[in-house]
């Protein structure tokens, strides 16, 4: 099954037999001082007609209390969400934001976790769609989607720290961040000692779509991910890790996802810290 979908194919599909469930994930990083980004009000100016809105902080993610800023969601919270955005089991989901893509990933990767067998980002978030857009809020028959997690691997931080000297761990955020030169949303700048820098922003053309497939396997290869060697991806808060998630799956790479991430690891003063440009 294919991680994304071009907006040519997602328009076939609109107009087929069995049209996806559409979500709307739109969503910003908020540093320190800065505004927040309001998604549902952008939603609500203009959307894909017939998505649904999914708010990232509130349905995607709990509260961020001593786990991370974006911990994994109340499984009956995330449940209801979906359901109420129409989402059922043998139906295909397509999920897209603003064109970022961290949050559909996000979206993507909590889905495929808990059990969906079908879904797909949008390549290119919104600004791809050359169609239409409606302000008219959805109102989609209610879903039947029961998560059953485990589906792909999920990492605590005791498992980060093993697969970055047993396997190869991922640092999806900015190279500076990664360096320790500035943070400007934790408590310290750095990275876990043994992990690569992989900045996810690599990942895509100046369109915001992912590259190649091909050209994706040989950058990850190039930085570790060789054959039978384990892989895992963080950023700074499990949402631009999903995204690097993503981009292995188009590449044809399994990786596993430690949500917590730098939010988590670094709130813990016993974890150890590496600075500088390599992994330590």
């Amino acid at each position: 099954m294919e991680a994304i979908i071009t907006t040519t194919e997602l328009a076939d599909d609109l107009a087929g037999p069995k049209p996806p469930v559409l979500l709307d994930v739109r969503w910003q990083l908020t540093t320190r001082g800065g505004a927040a980004f309001d998604g549902r009000a952008e939603y609500a100016a203009g959307h894909l007609p017939g998505a649904h809105y999914v708010d990232l902080d509130s349905e995607l993610a709990a509260a961020p209390v001593g786990r991370g800023r974006h911990p994994l969601p109340d499984l009956a919270v995330f449940a209801a969400a979906m359901r109420r955005a129409g989402v059922s089991a043998r139906r295909p989901v397509v999920v897209y934001d603003g064109g970022h893509g961290w949050a559909a990933a996000r979206a993507w990767w909590l889905l495929r976790w808990a059990g969906h067998p079908d879904v797909r980002v949008l390549d290119g978030g919104l600004p791809s769609w050359e169609g239409a857009l409606s302000a008219d809020a959805a109102e989609p028959a209610a879903g039947d989607f029961e998560p059953a997690p485990g589906a792909l691997e999920l990492l605590d931080a005791d498992g980060a720290a093993a697969l970055a000297r047993a396997g190869v761990l991922f640092d999806a955020r900015a190279g500076e961040r990664y360096r320790g030169e500035v943070e400007p949303i934790d408590r310290i700048g750095g990275h876990i000692p043994g992990a690569v820098s992989a900045p996810t922003t690599e990942n895509v053309g100046p369109d915001g779509r992912f590259l190649s497939a091909g050209v994706l396997r040989d950058r990850f290869k190039a930085l570790g991910a060789v054959e039978a060697a384990p892989v895992g991806v963080y950023c700074g808060s499990g949402v631009s890790a999903a995204h690097e998630v993503l981009a292995l799956a188009v590449a044809g790479i399994d990786a596993a996802l430690y949500v917590g991430s730098w939010s988590e690891w670094s709130a813990d003063p016993a974890r150890p810290v590496a600075v500088g440009p390599g992994p330590q």
